[in-house]
Parts: C-alpha cells; structure tokens; sequence
C-alpha cells in the first residue's frame, strides 16, 4: 500500500508539470504533437530512473564524507552526463525523434523536474526501491501530462478559434484548465 501511495501522488496528485510547475518548457514547447510529447516524455523518463537511483547513490557517498553542501552540483553533473548518454543514444538508434525533440532534447539537462525529483527523493528520505517507484511514476507523470496536453493542442488546431487567441494564448488557457483537473487528485487518500 506504501508503494501505491508513493506512486499514486508522484504521478497524479504531485505531477510535476501541472501542480508542482516543473518541467514547463518541454511542456510547452514539445506538446504540439502526440508523438513527439510521447518521445519526450519516454526520454524524461529514461533521465529521471536514471538519475534518480545514480543521484540516491552519490548522495550515500556525500553523506558518508560529510559533503551534504555538494548534493545541487553533484546531481546536475549526473543528470547532466545521463542527457548525453540520451542523446547519444536517441541520435544513433531513433534518429527521428532526435531530430523531433531538437533543442528540447539537451534542454532535458536543466528541466527542474529532473533535479526536482532527485532532490525531492532525498527530502522525502526514500530507500532505494521507494526512489525507483517515485522516479517512475514521476515521469510517467510528467508524461501523461505532456501527450494529453499534445492531444489537445492539436485539436485546437483544427478548431475554430478567435485569431486573437489562436497559438500561446489558447494553449496556455487549456493548461491551466488541465492543472485544474490535476488538483483535483490531491483530495484523494489510501
């Protein structure tokens, strides 16, 4: 039941992106089509797990030599190695979501719900095995916000929209409207 409950409130009820305003510029700019939202979120993902775990570990390590003040530099050069390794990987293996994702995908390097997560990890004391199911939902999250968000933005498009509020304005009214929706899981308790 305690996992349930960790995993119920990093996914839903503490979304990073709609209630905790974290990760909003992938949010923004790579929700313009499902599939690339999708890619992204899966990427975030990806970073997230990883850092999550490598991050608990180097904060074990910084523990143990009293330099609990290094953990913010710490965690971003892991993250920041991890987006490397991503994109690596994205380039040789997924060119086409490489090319998709374009400046967001370094961007991920310096998406607060990243390090957000980690250090939320550390201020939550979790063990390793409650990081790694934070980590998880967390991003998938972060992920269901970024494709629902993706899936409303294009049919927007198709919509008709006054001109003066076609684009940004329009996109930023049906965000707020989905944090709304999301708010409302903080109500609910296991």
């Amino acid at each position: 039941m305690h996992f349930i409950t960790i995993a119920f409130a990093a996914a839903l009820a503490e979304n990073f992106v709609l209630v905790k305003f974290m990760g909003i510029c992938p949010f923004l700019g790579v929700s313009k089509r499902v599939s690339t939202a999708f890619g992204m979120g899966m990427a975030v993902l990806f970073v997230i797990l990883l850092s999550s775990i490598f991050t608990w570990l180097v904060q074990l390590a910084l523990d143990a030599f009293n330099l609990e003040y290094l953990q913010t530099i710490a965690f971003i050069l892991v993250i920041a190695s991890l987006v490397q390794f991503v994109e690596t990987i994205l380039k040789k293996y997924i060119p086409s979501l490489y090319k998709s994702l374009g400046i967001y995908l370094p961007l991920i390097t310096t998406n607060c719900a990243v390090l957000g997560s980690a250090i939320l990890i550390q201020t939550n004391g979790y063990n390793l095995l409650e990081a790694i199911v934070y980590a998880i939902f967390a991003a998938l999250g972060f992920t269901i916000a970024i494709v629902i968000f993706a899936g409303i933005r294009e049919r927007l498009e198709e919509s008709d929209i006054p001109e003066f509020m076609k684009g940004l304005p329009i996109s930023l009214i049906s965000a707020s409207l989905l944090s709304l929706a999301f708010l409302g899981f903080q109500g609910f308790s296991f």
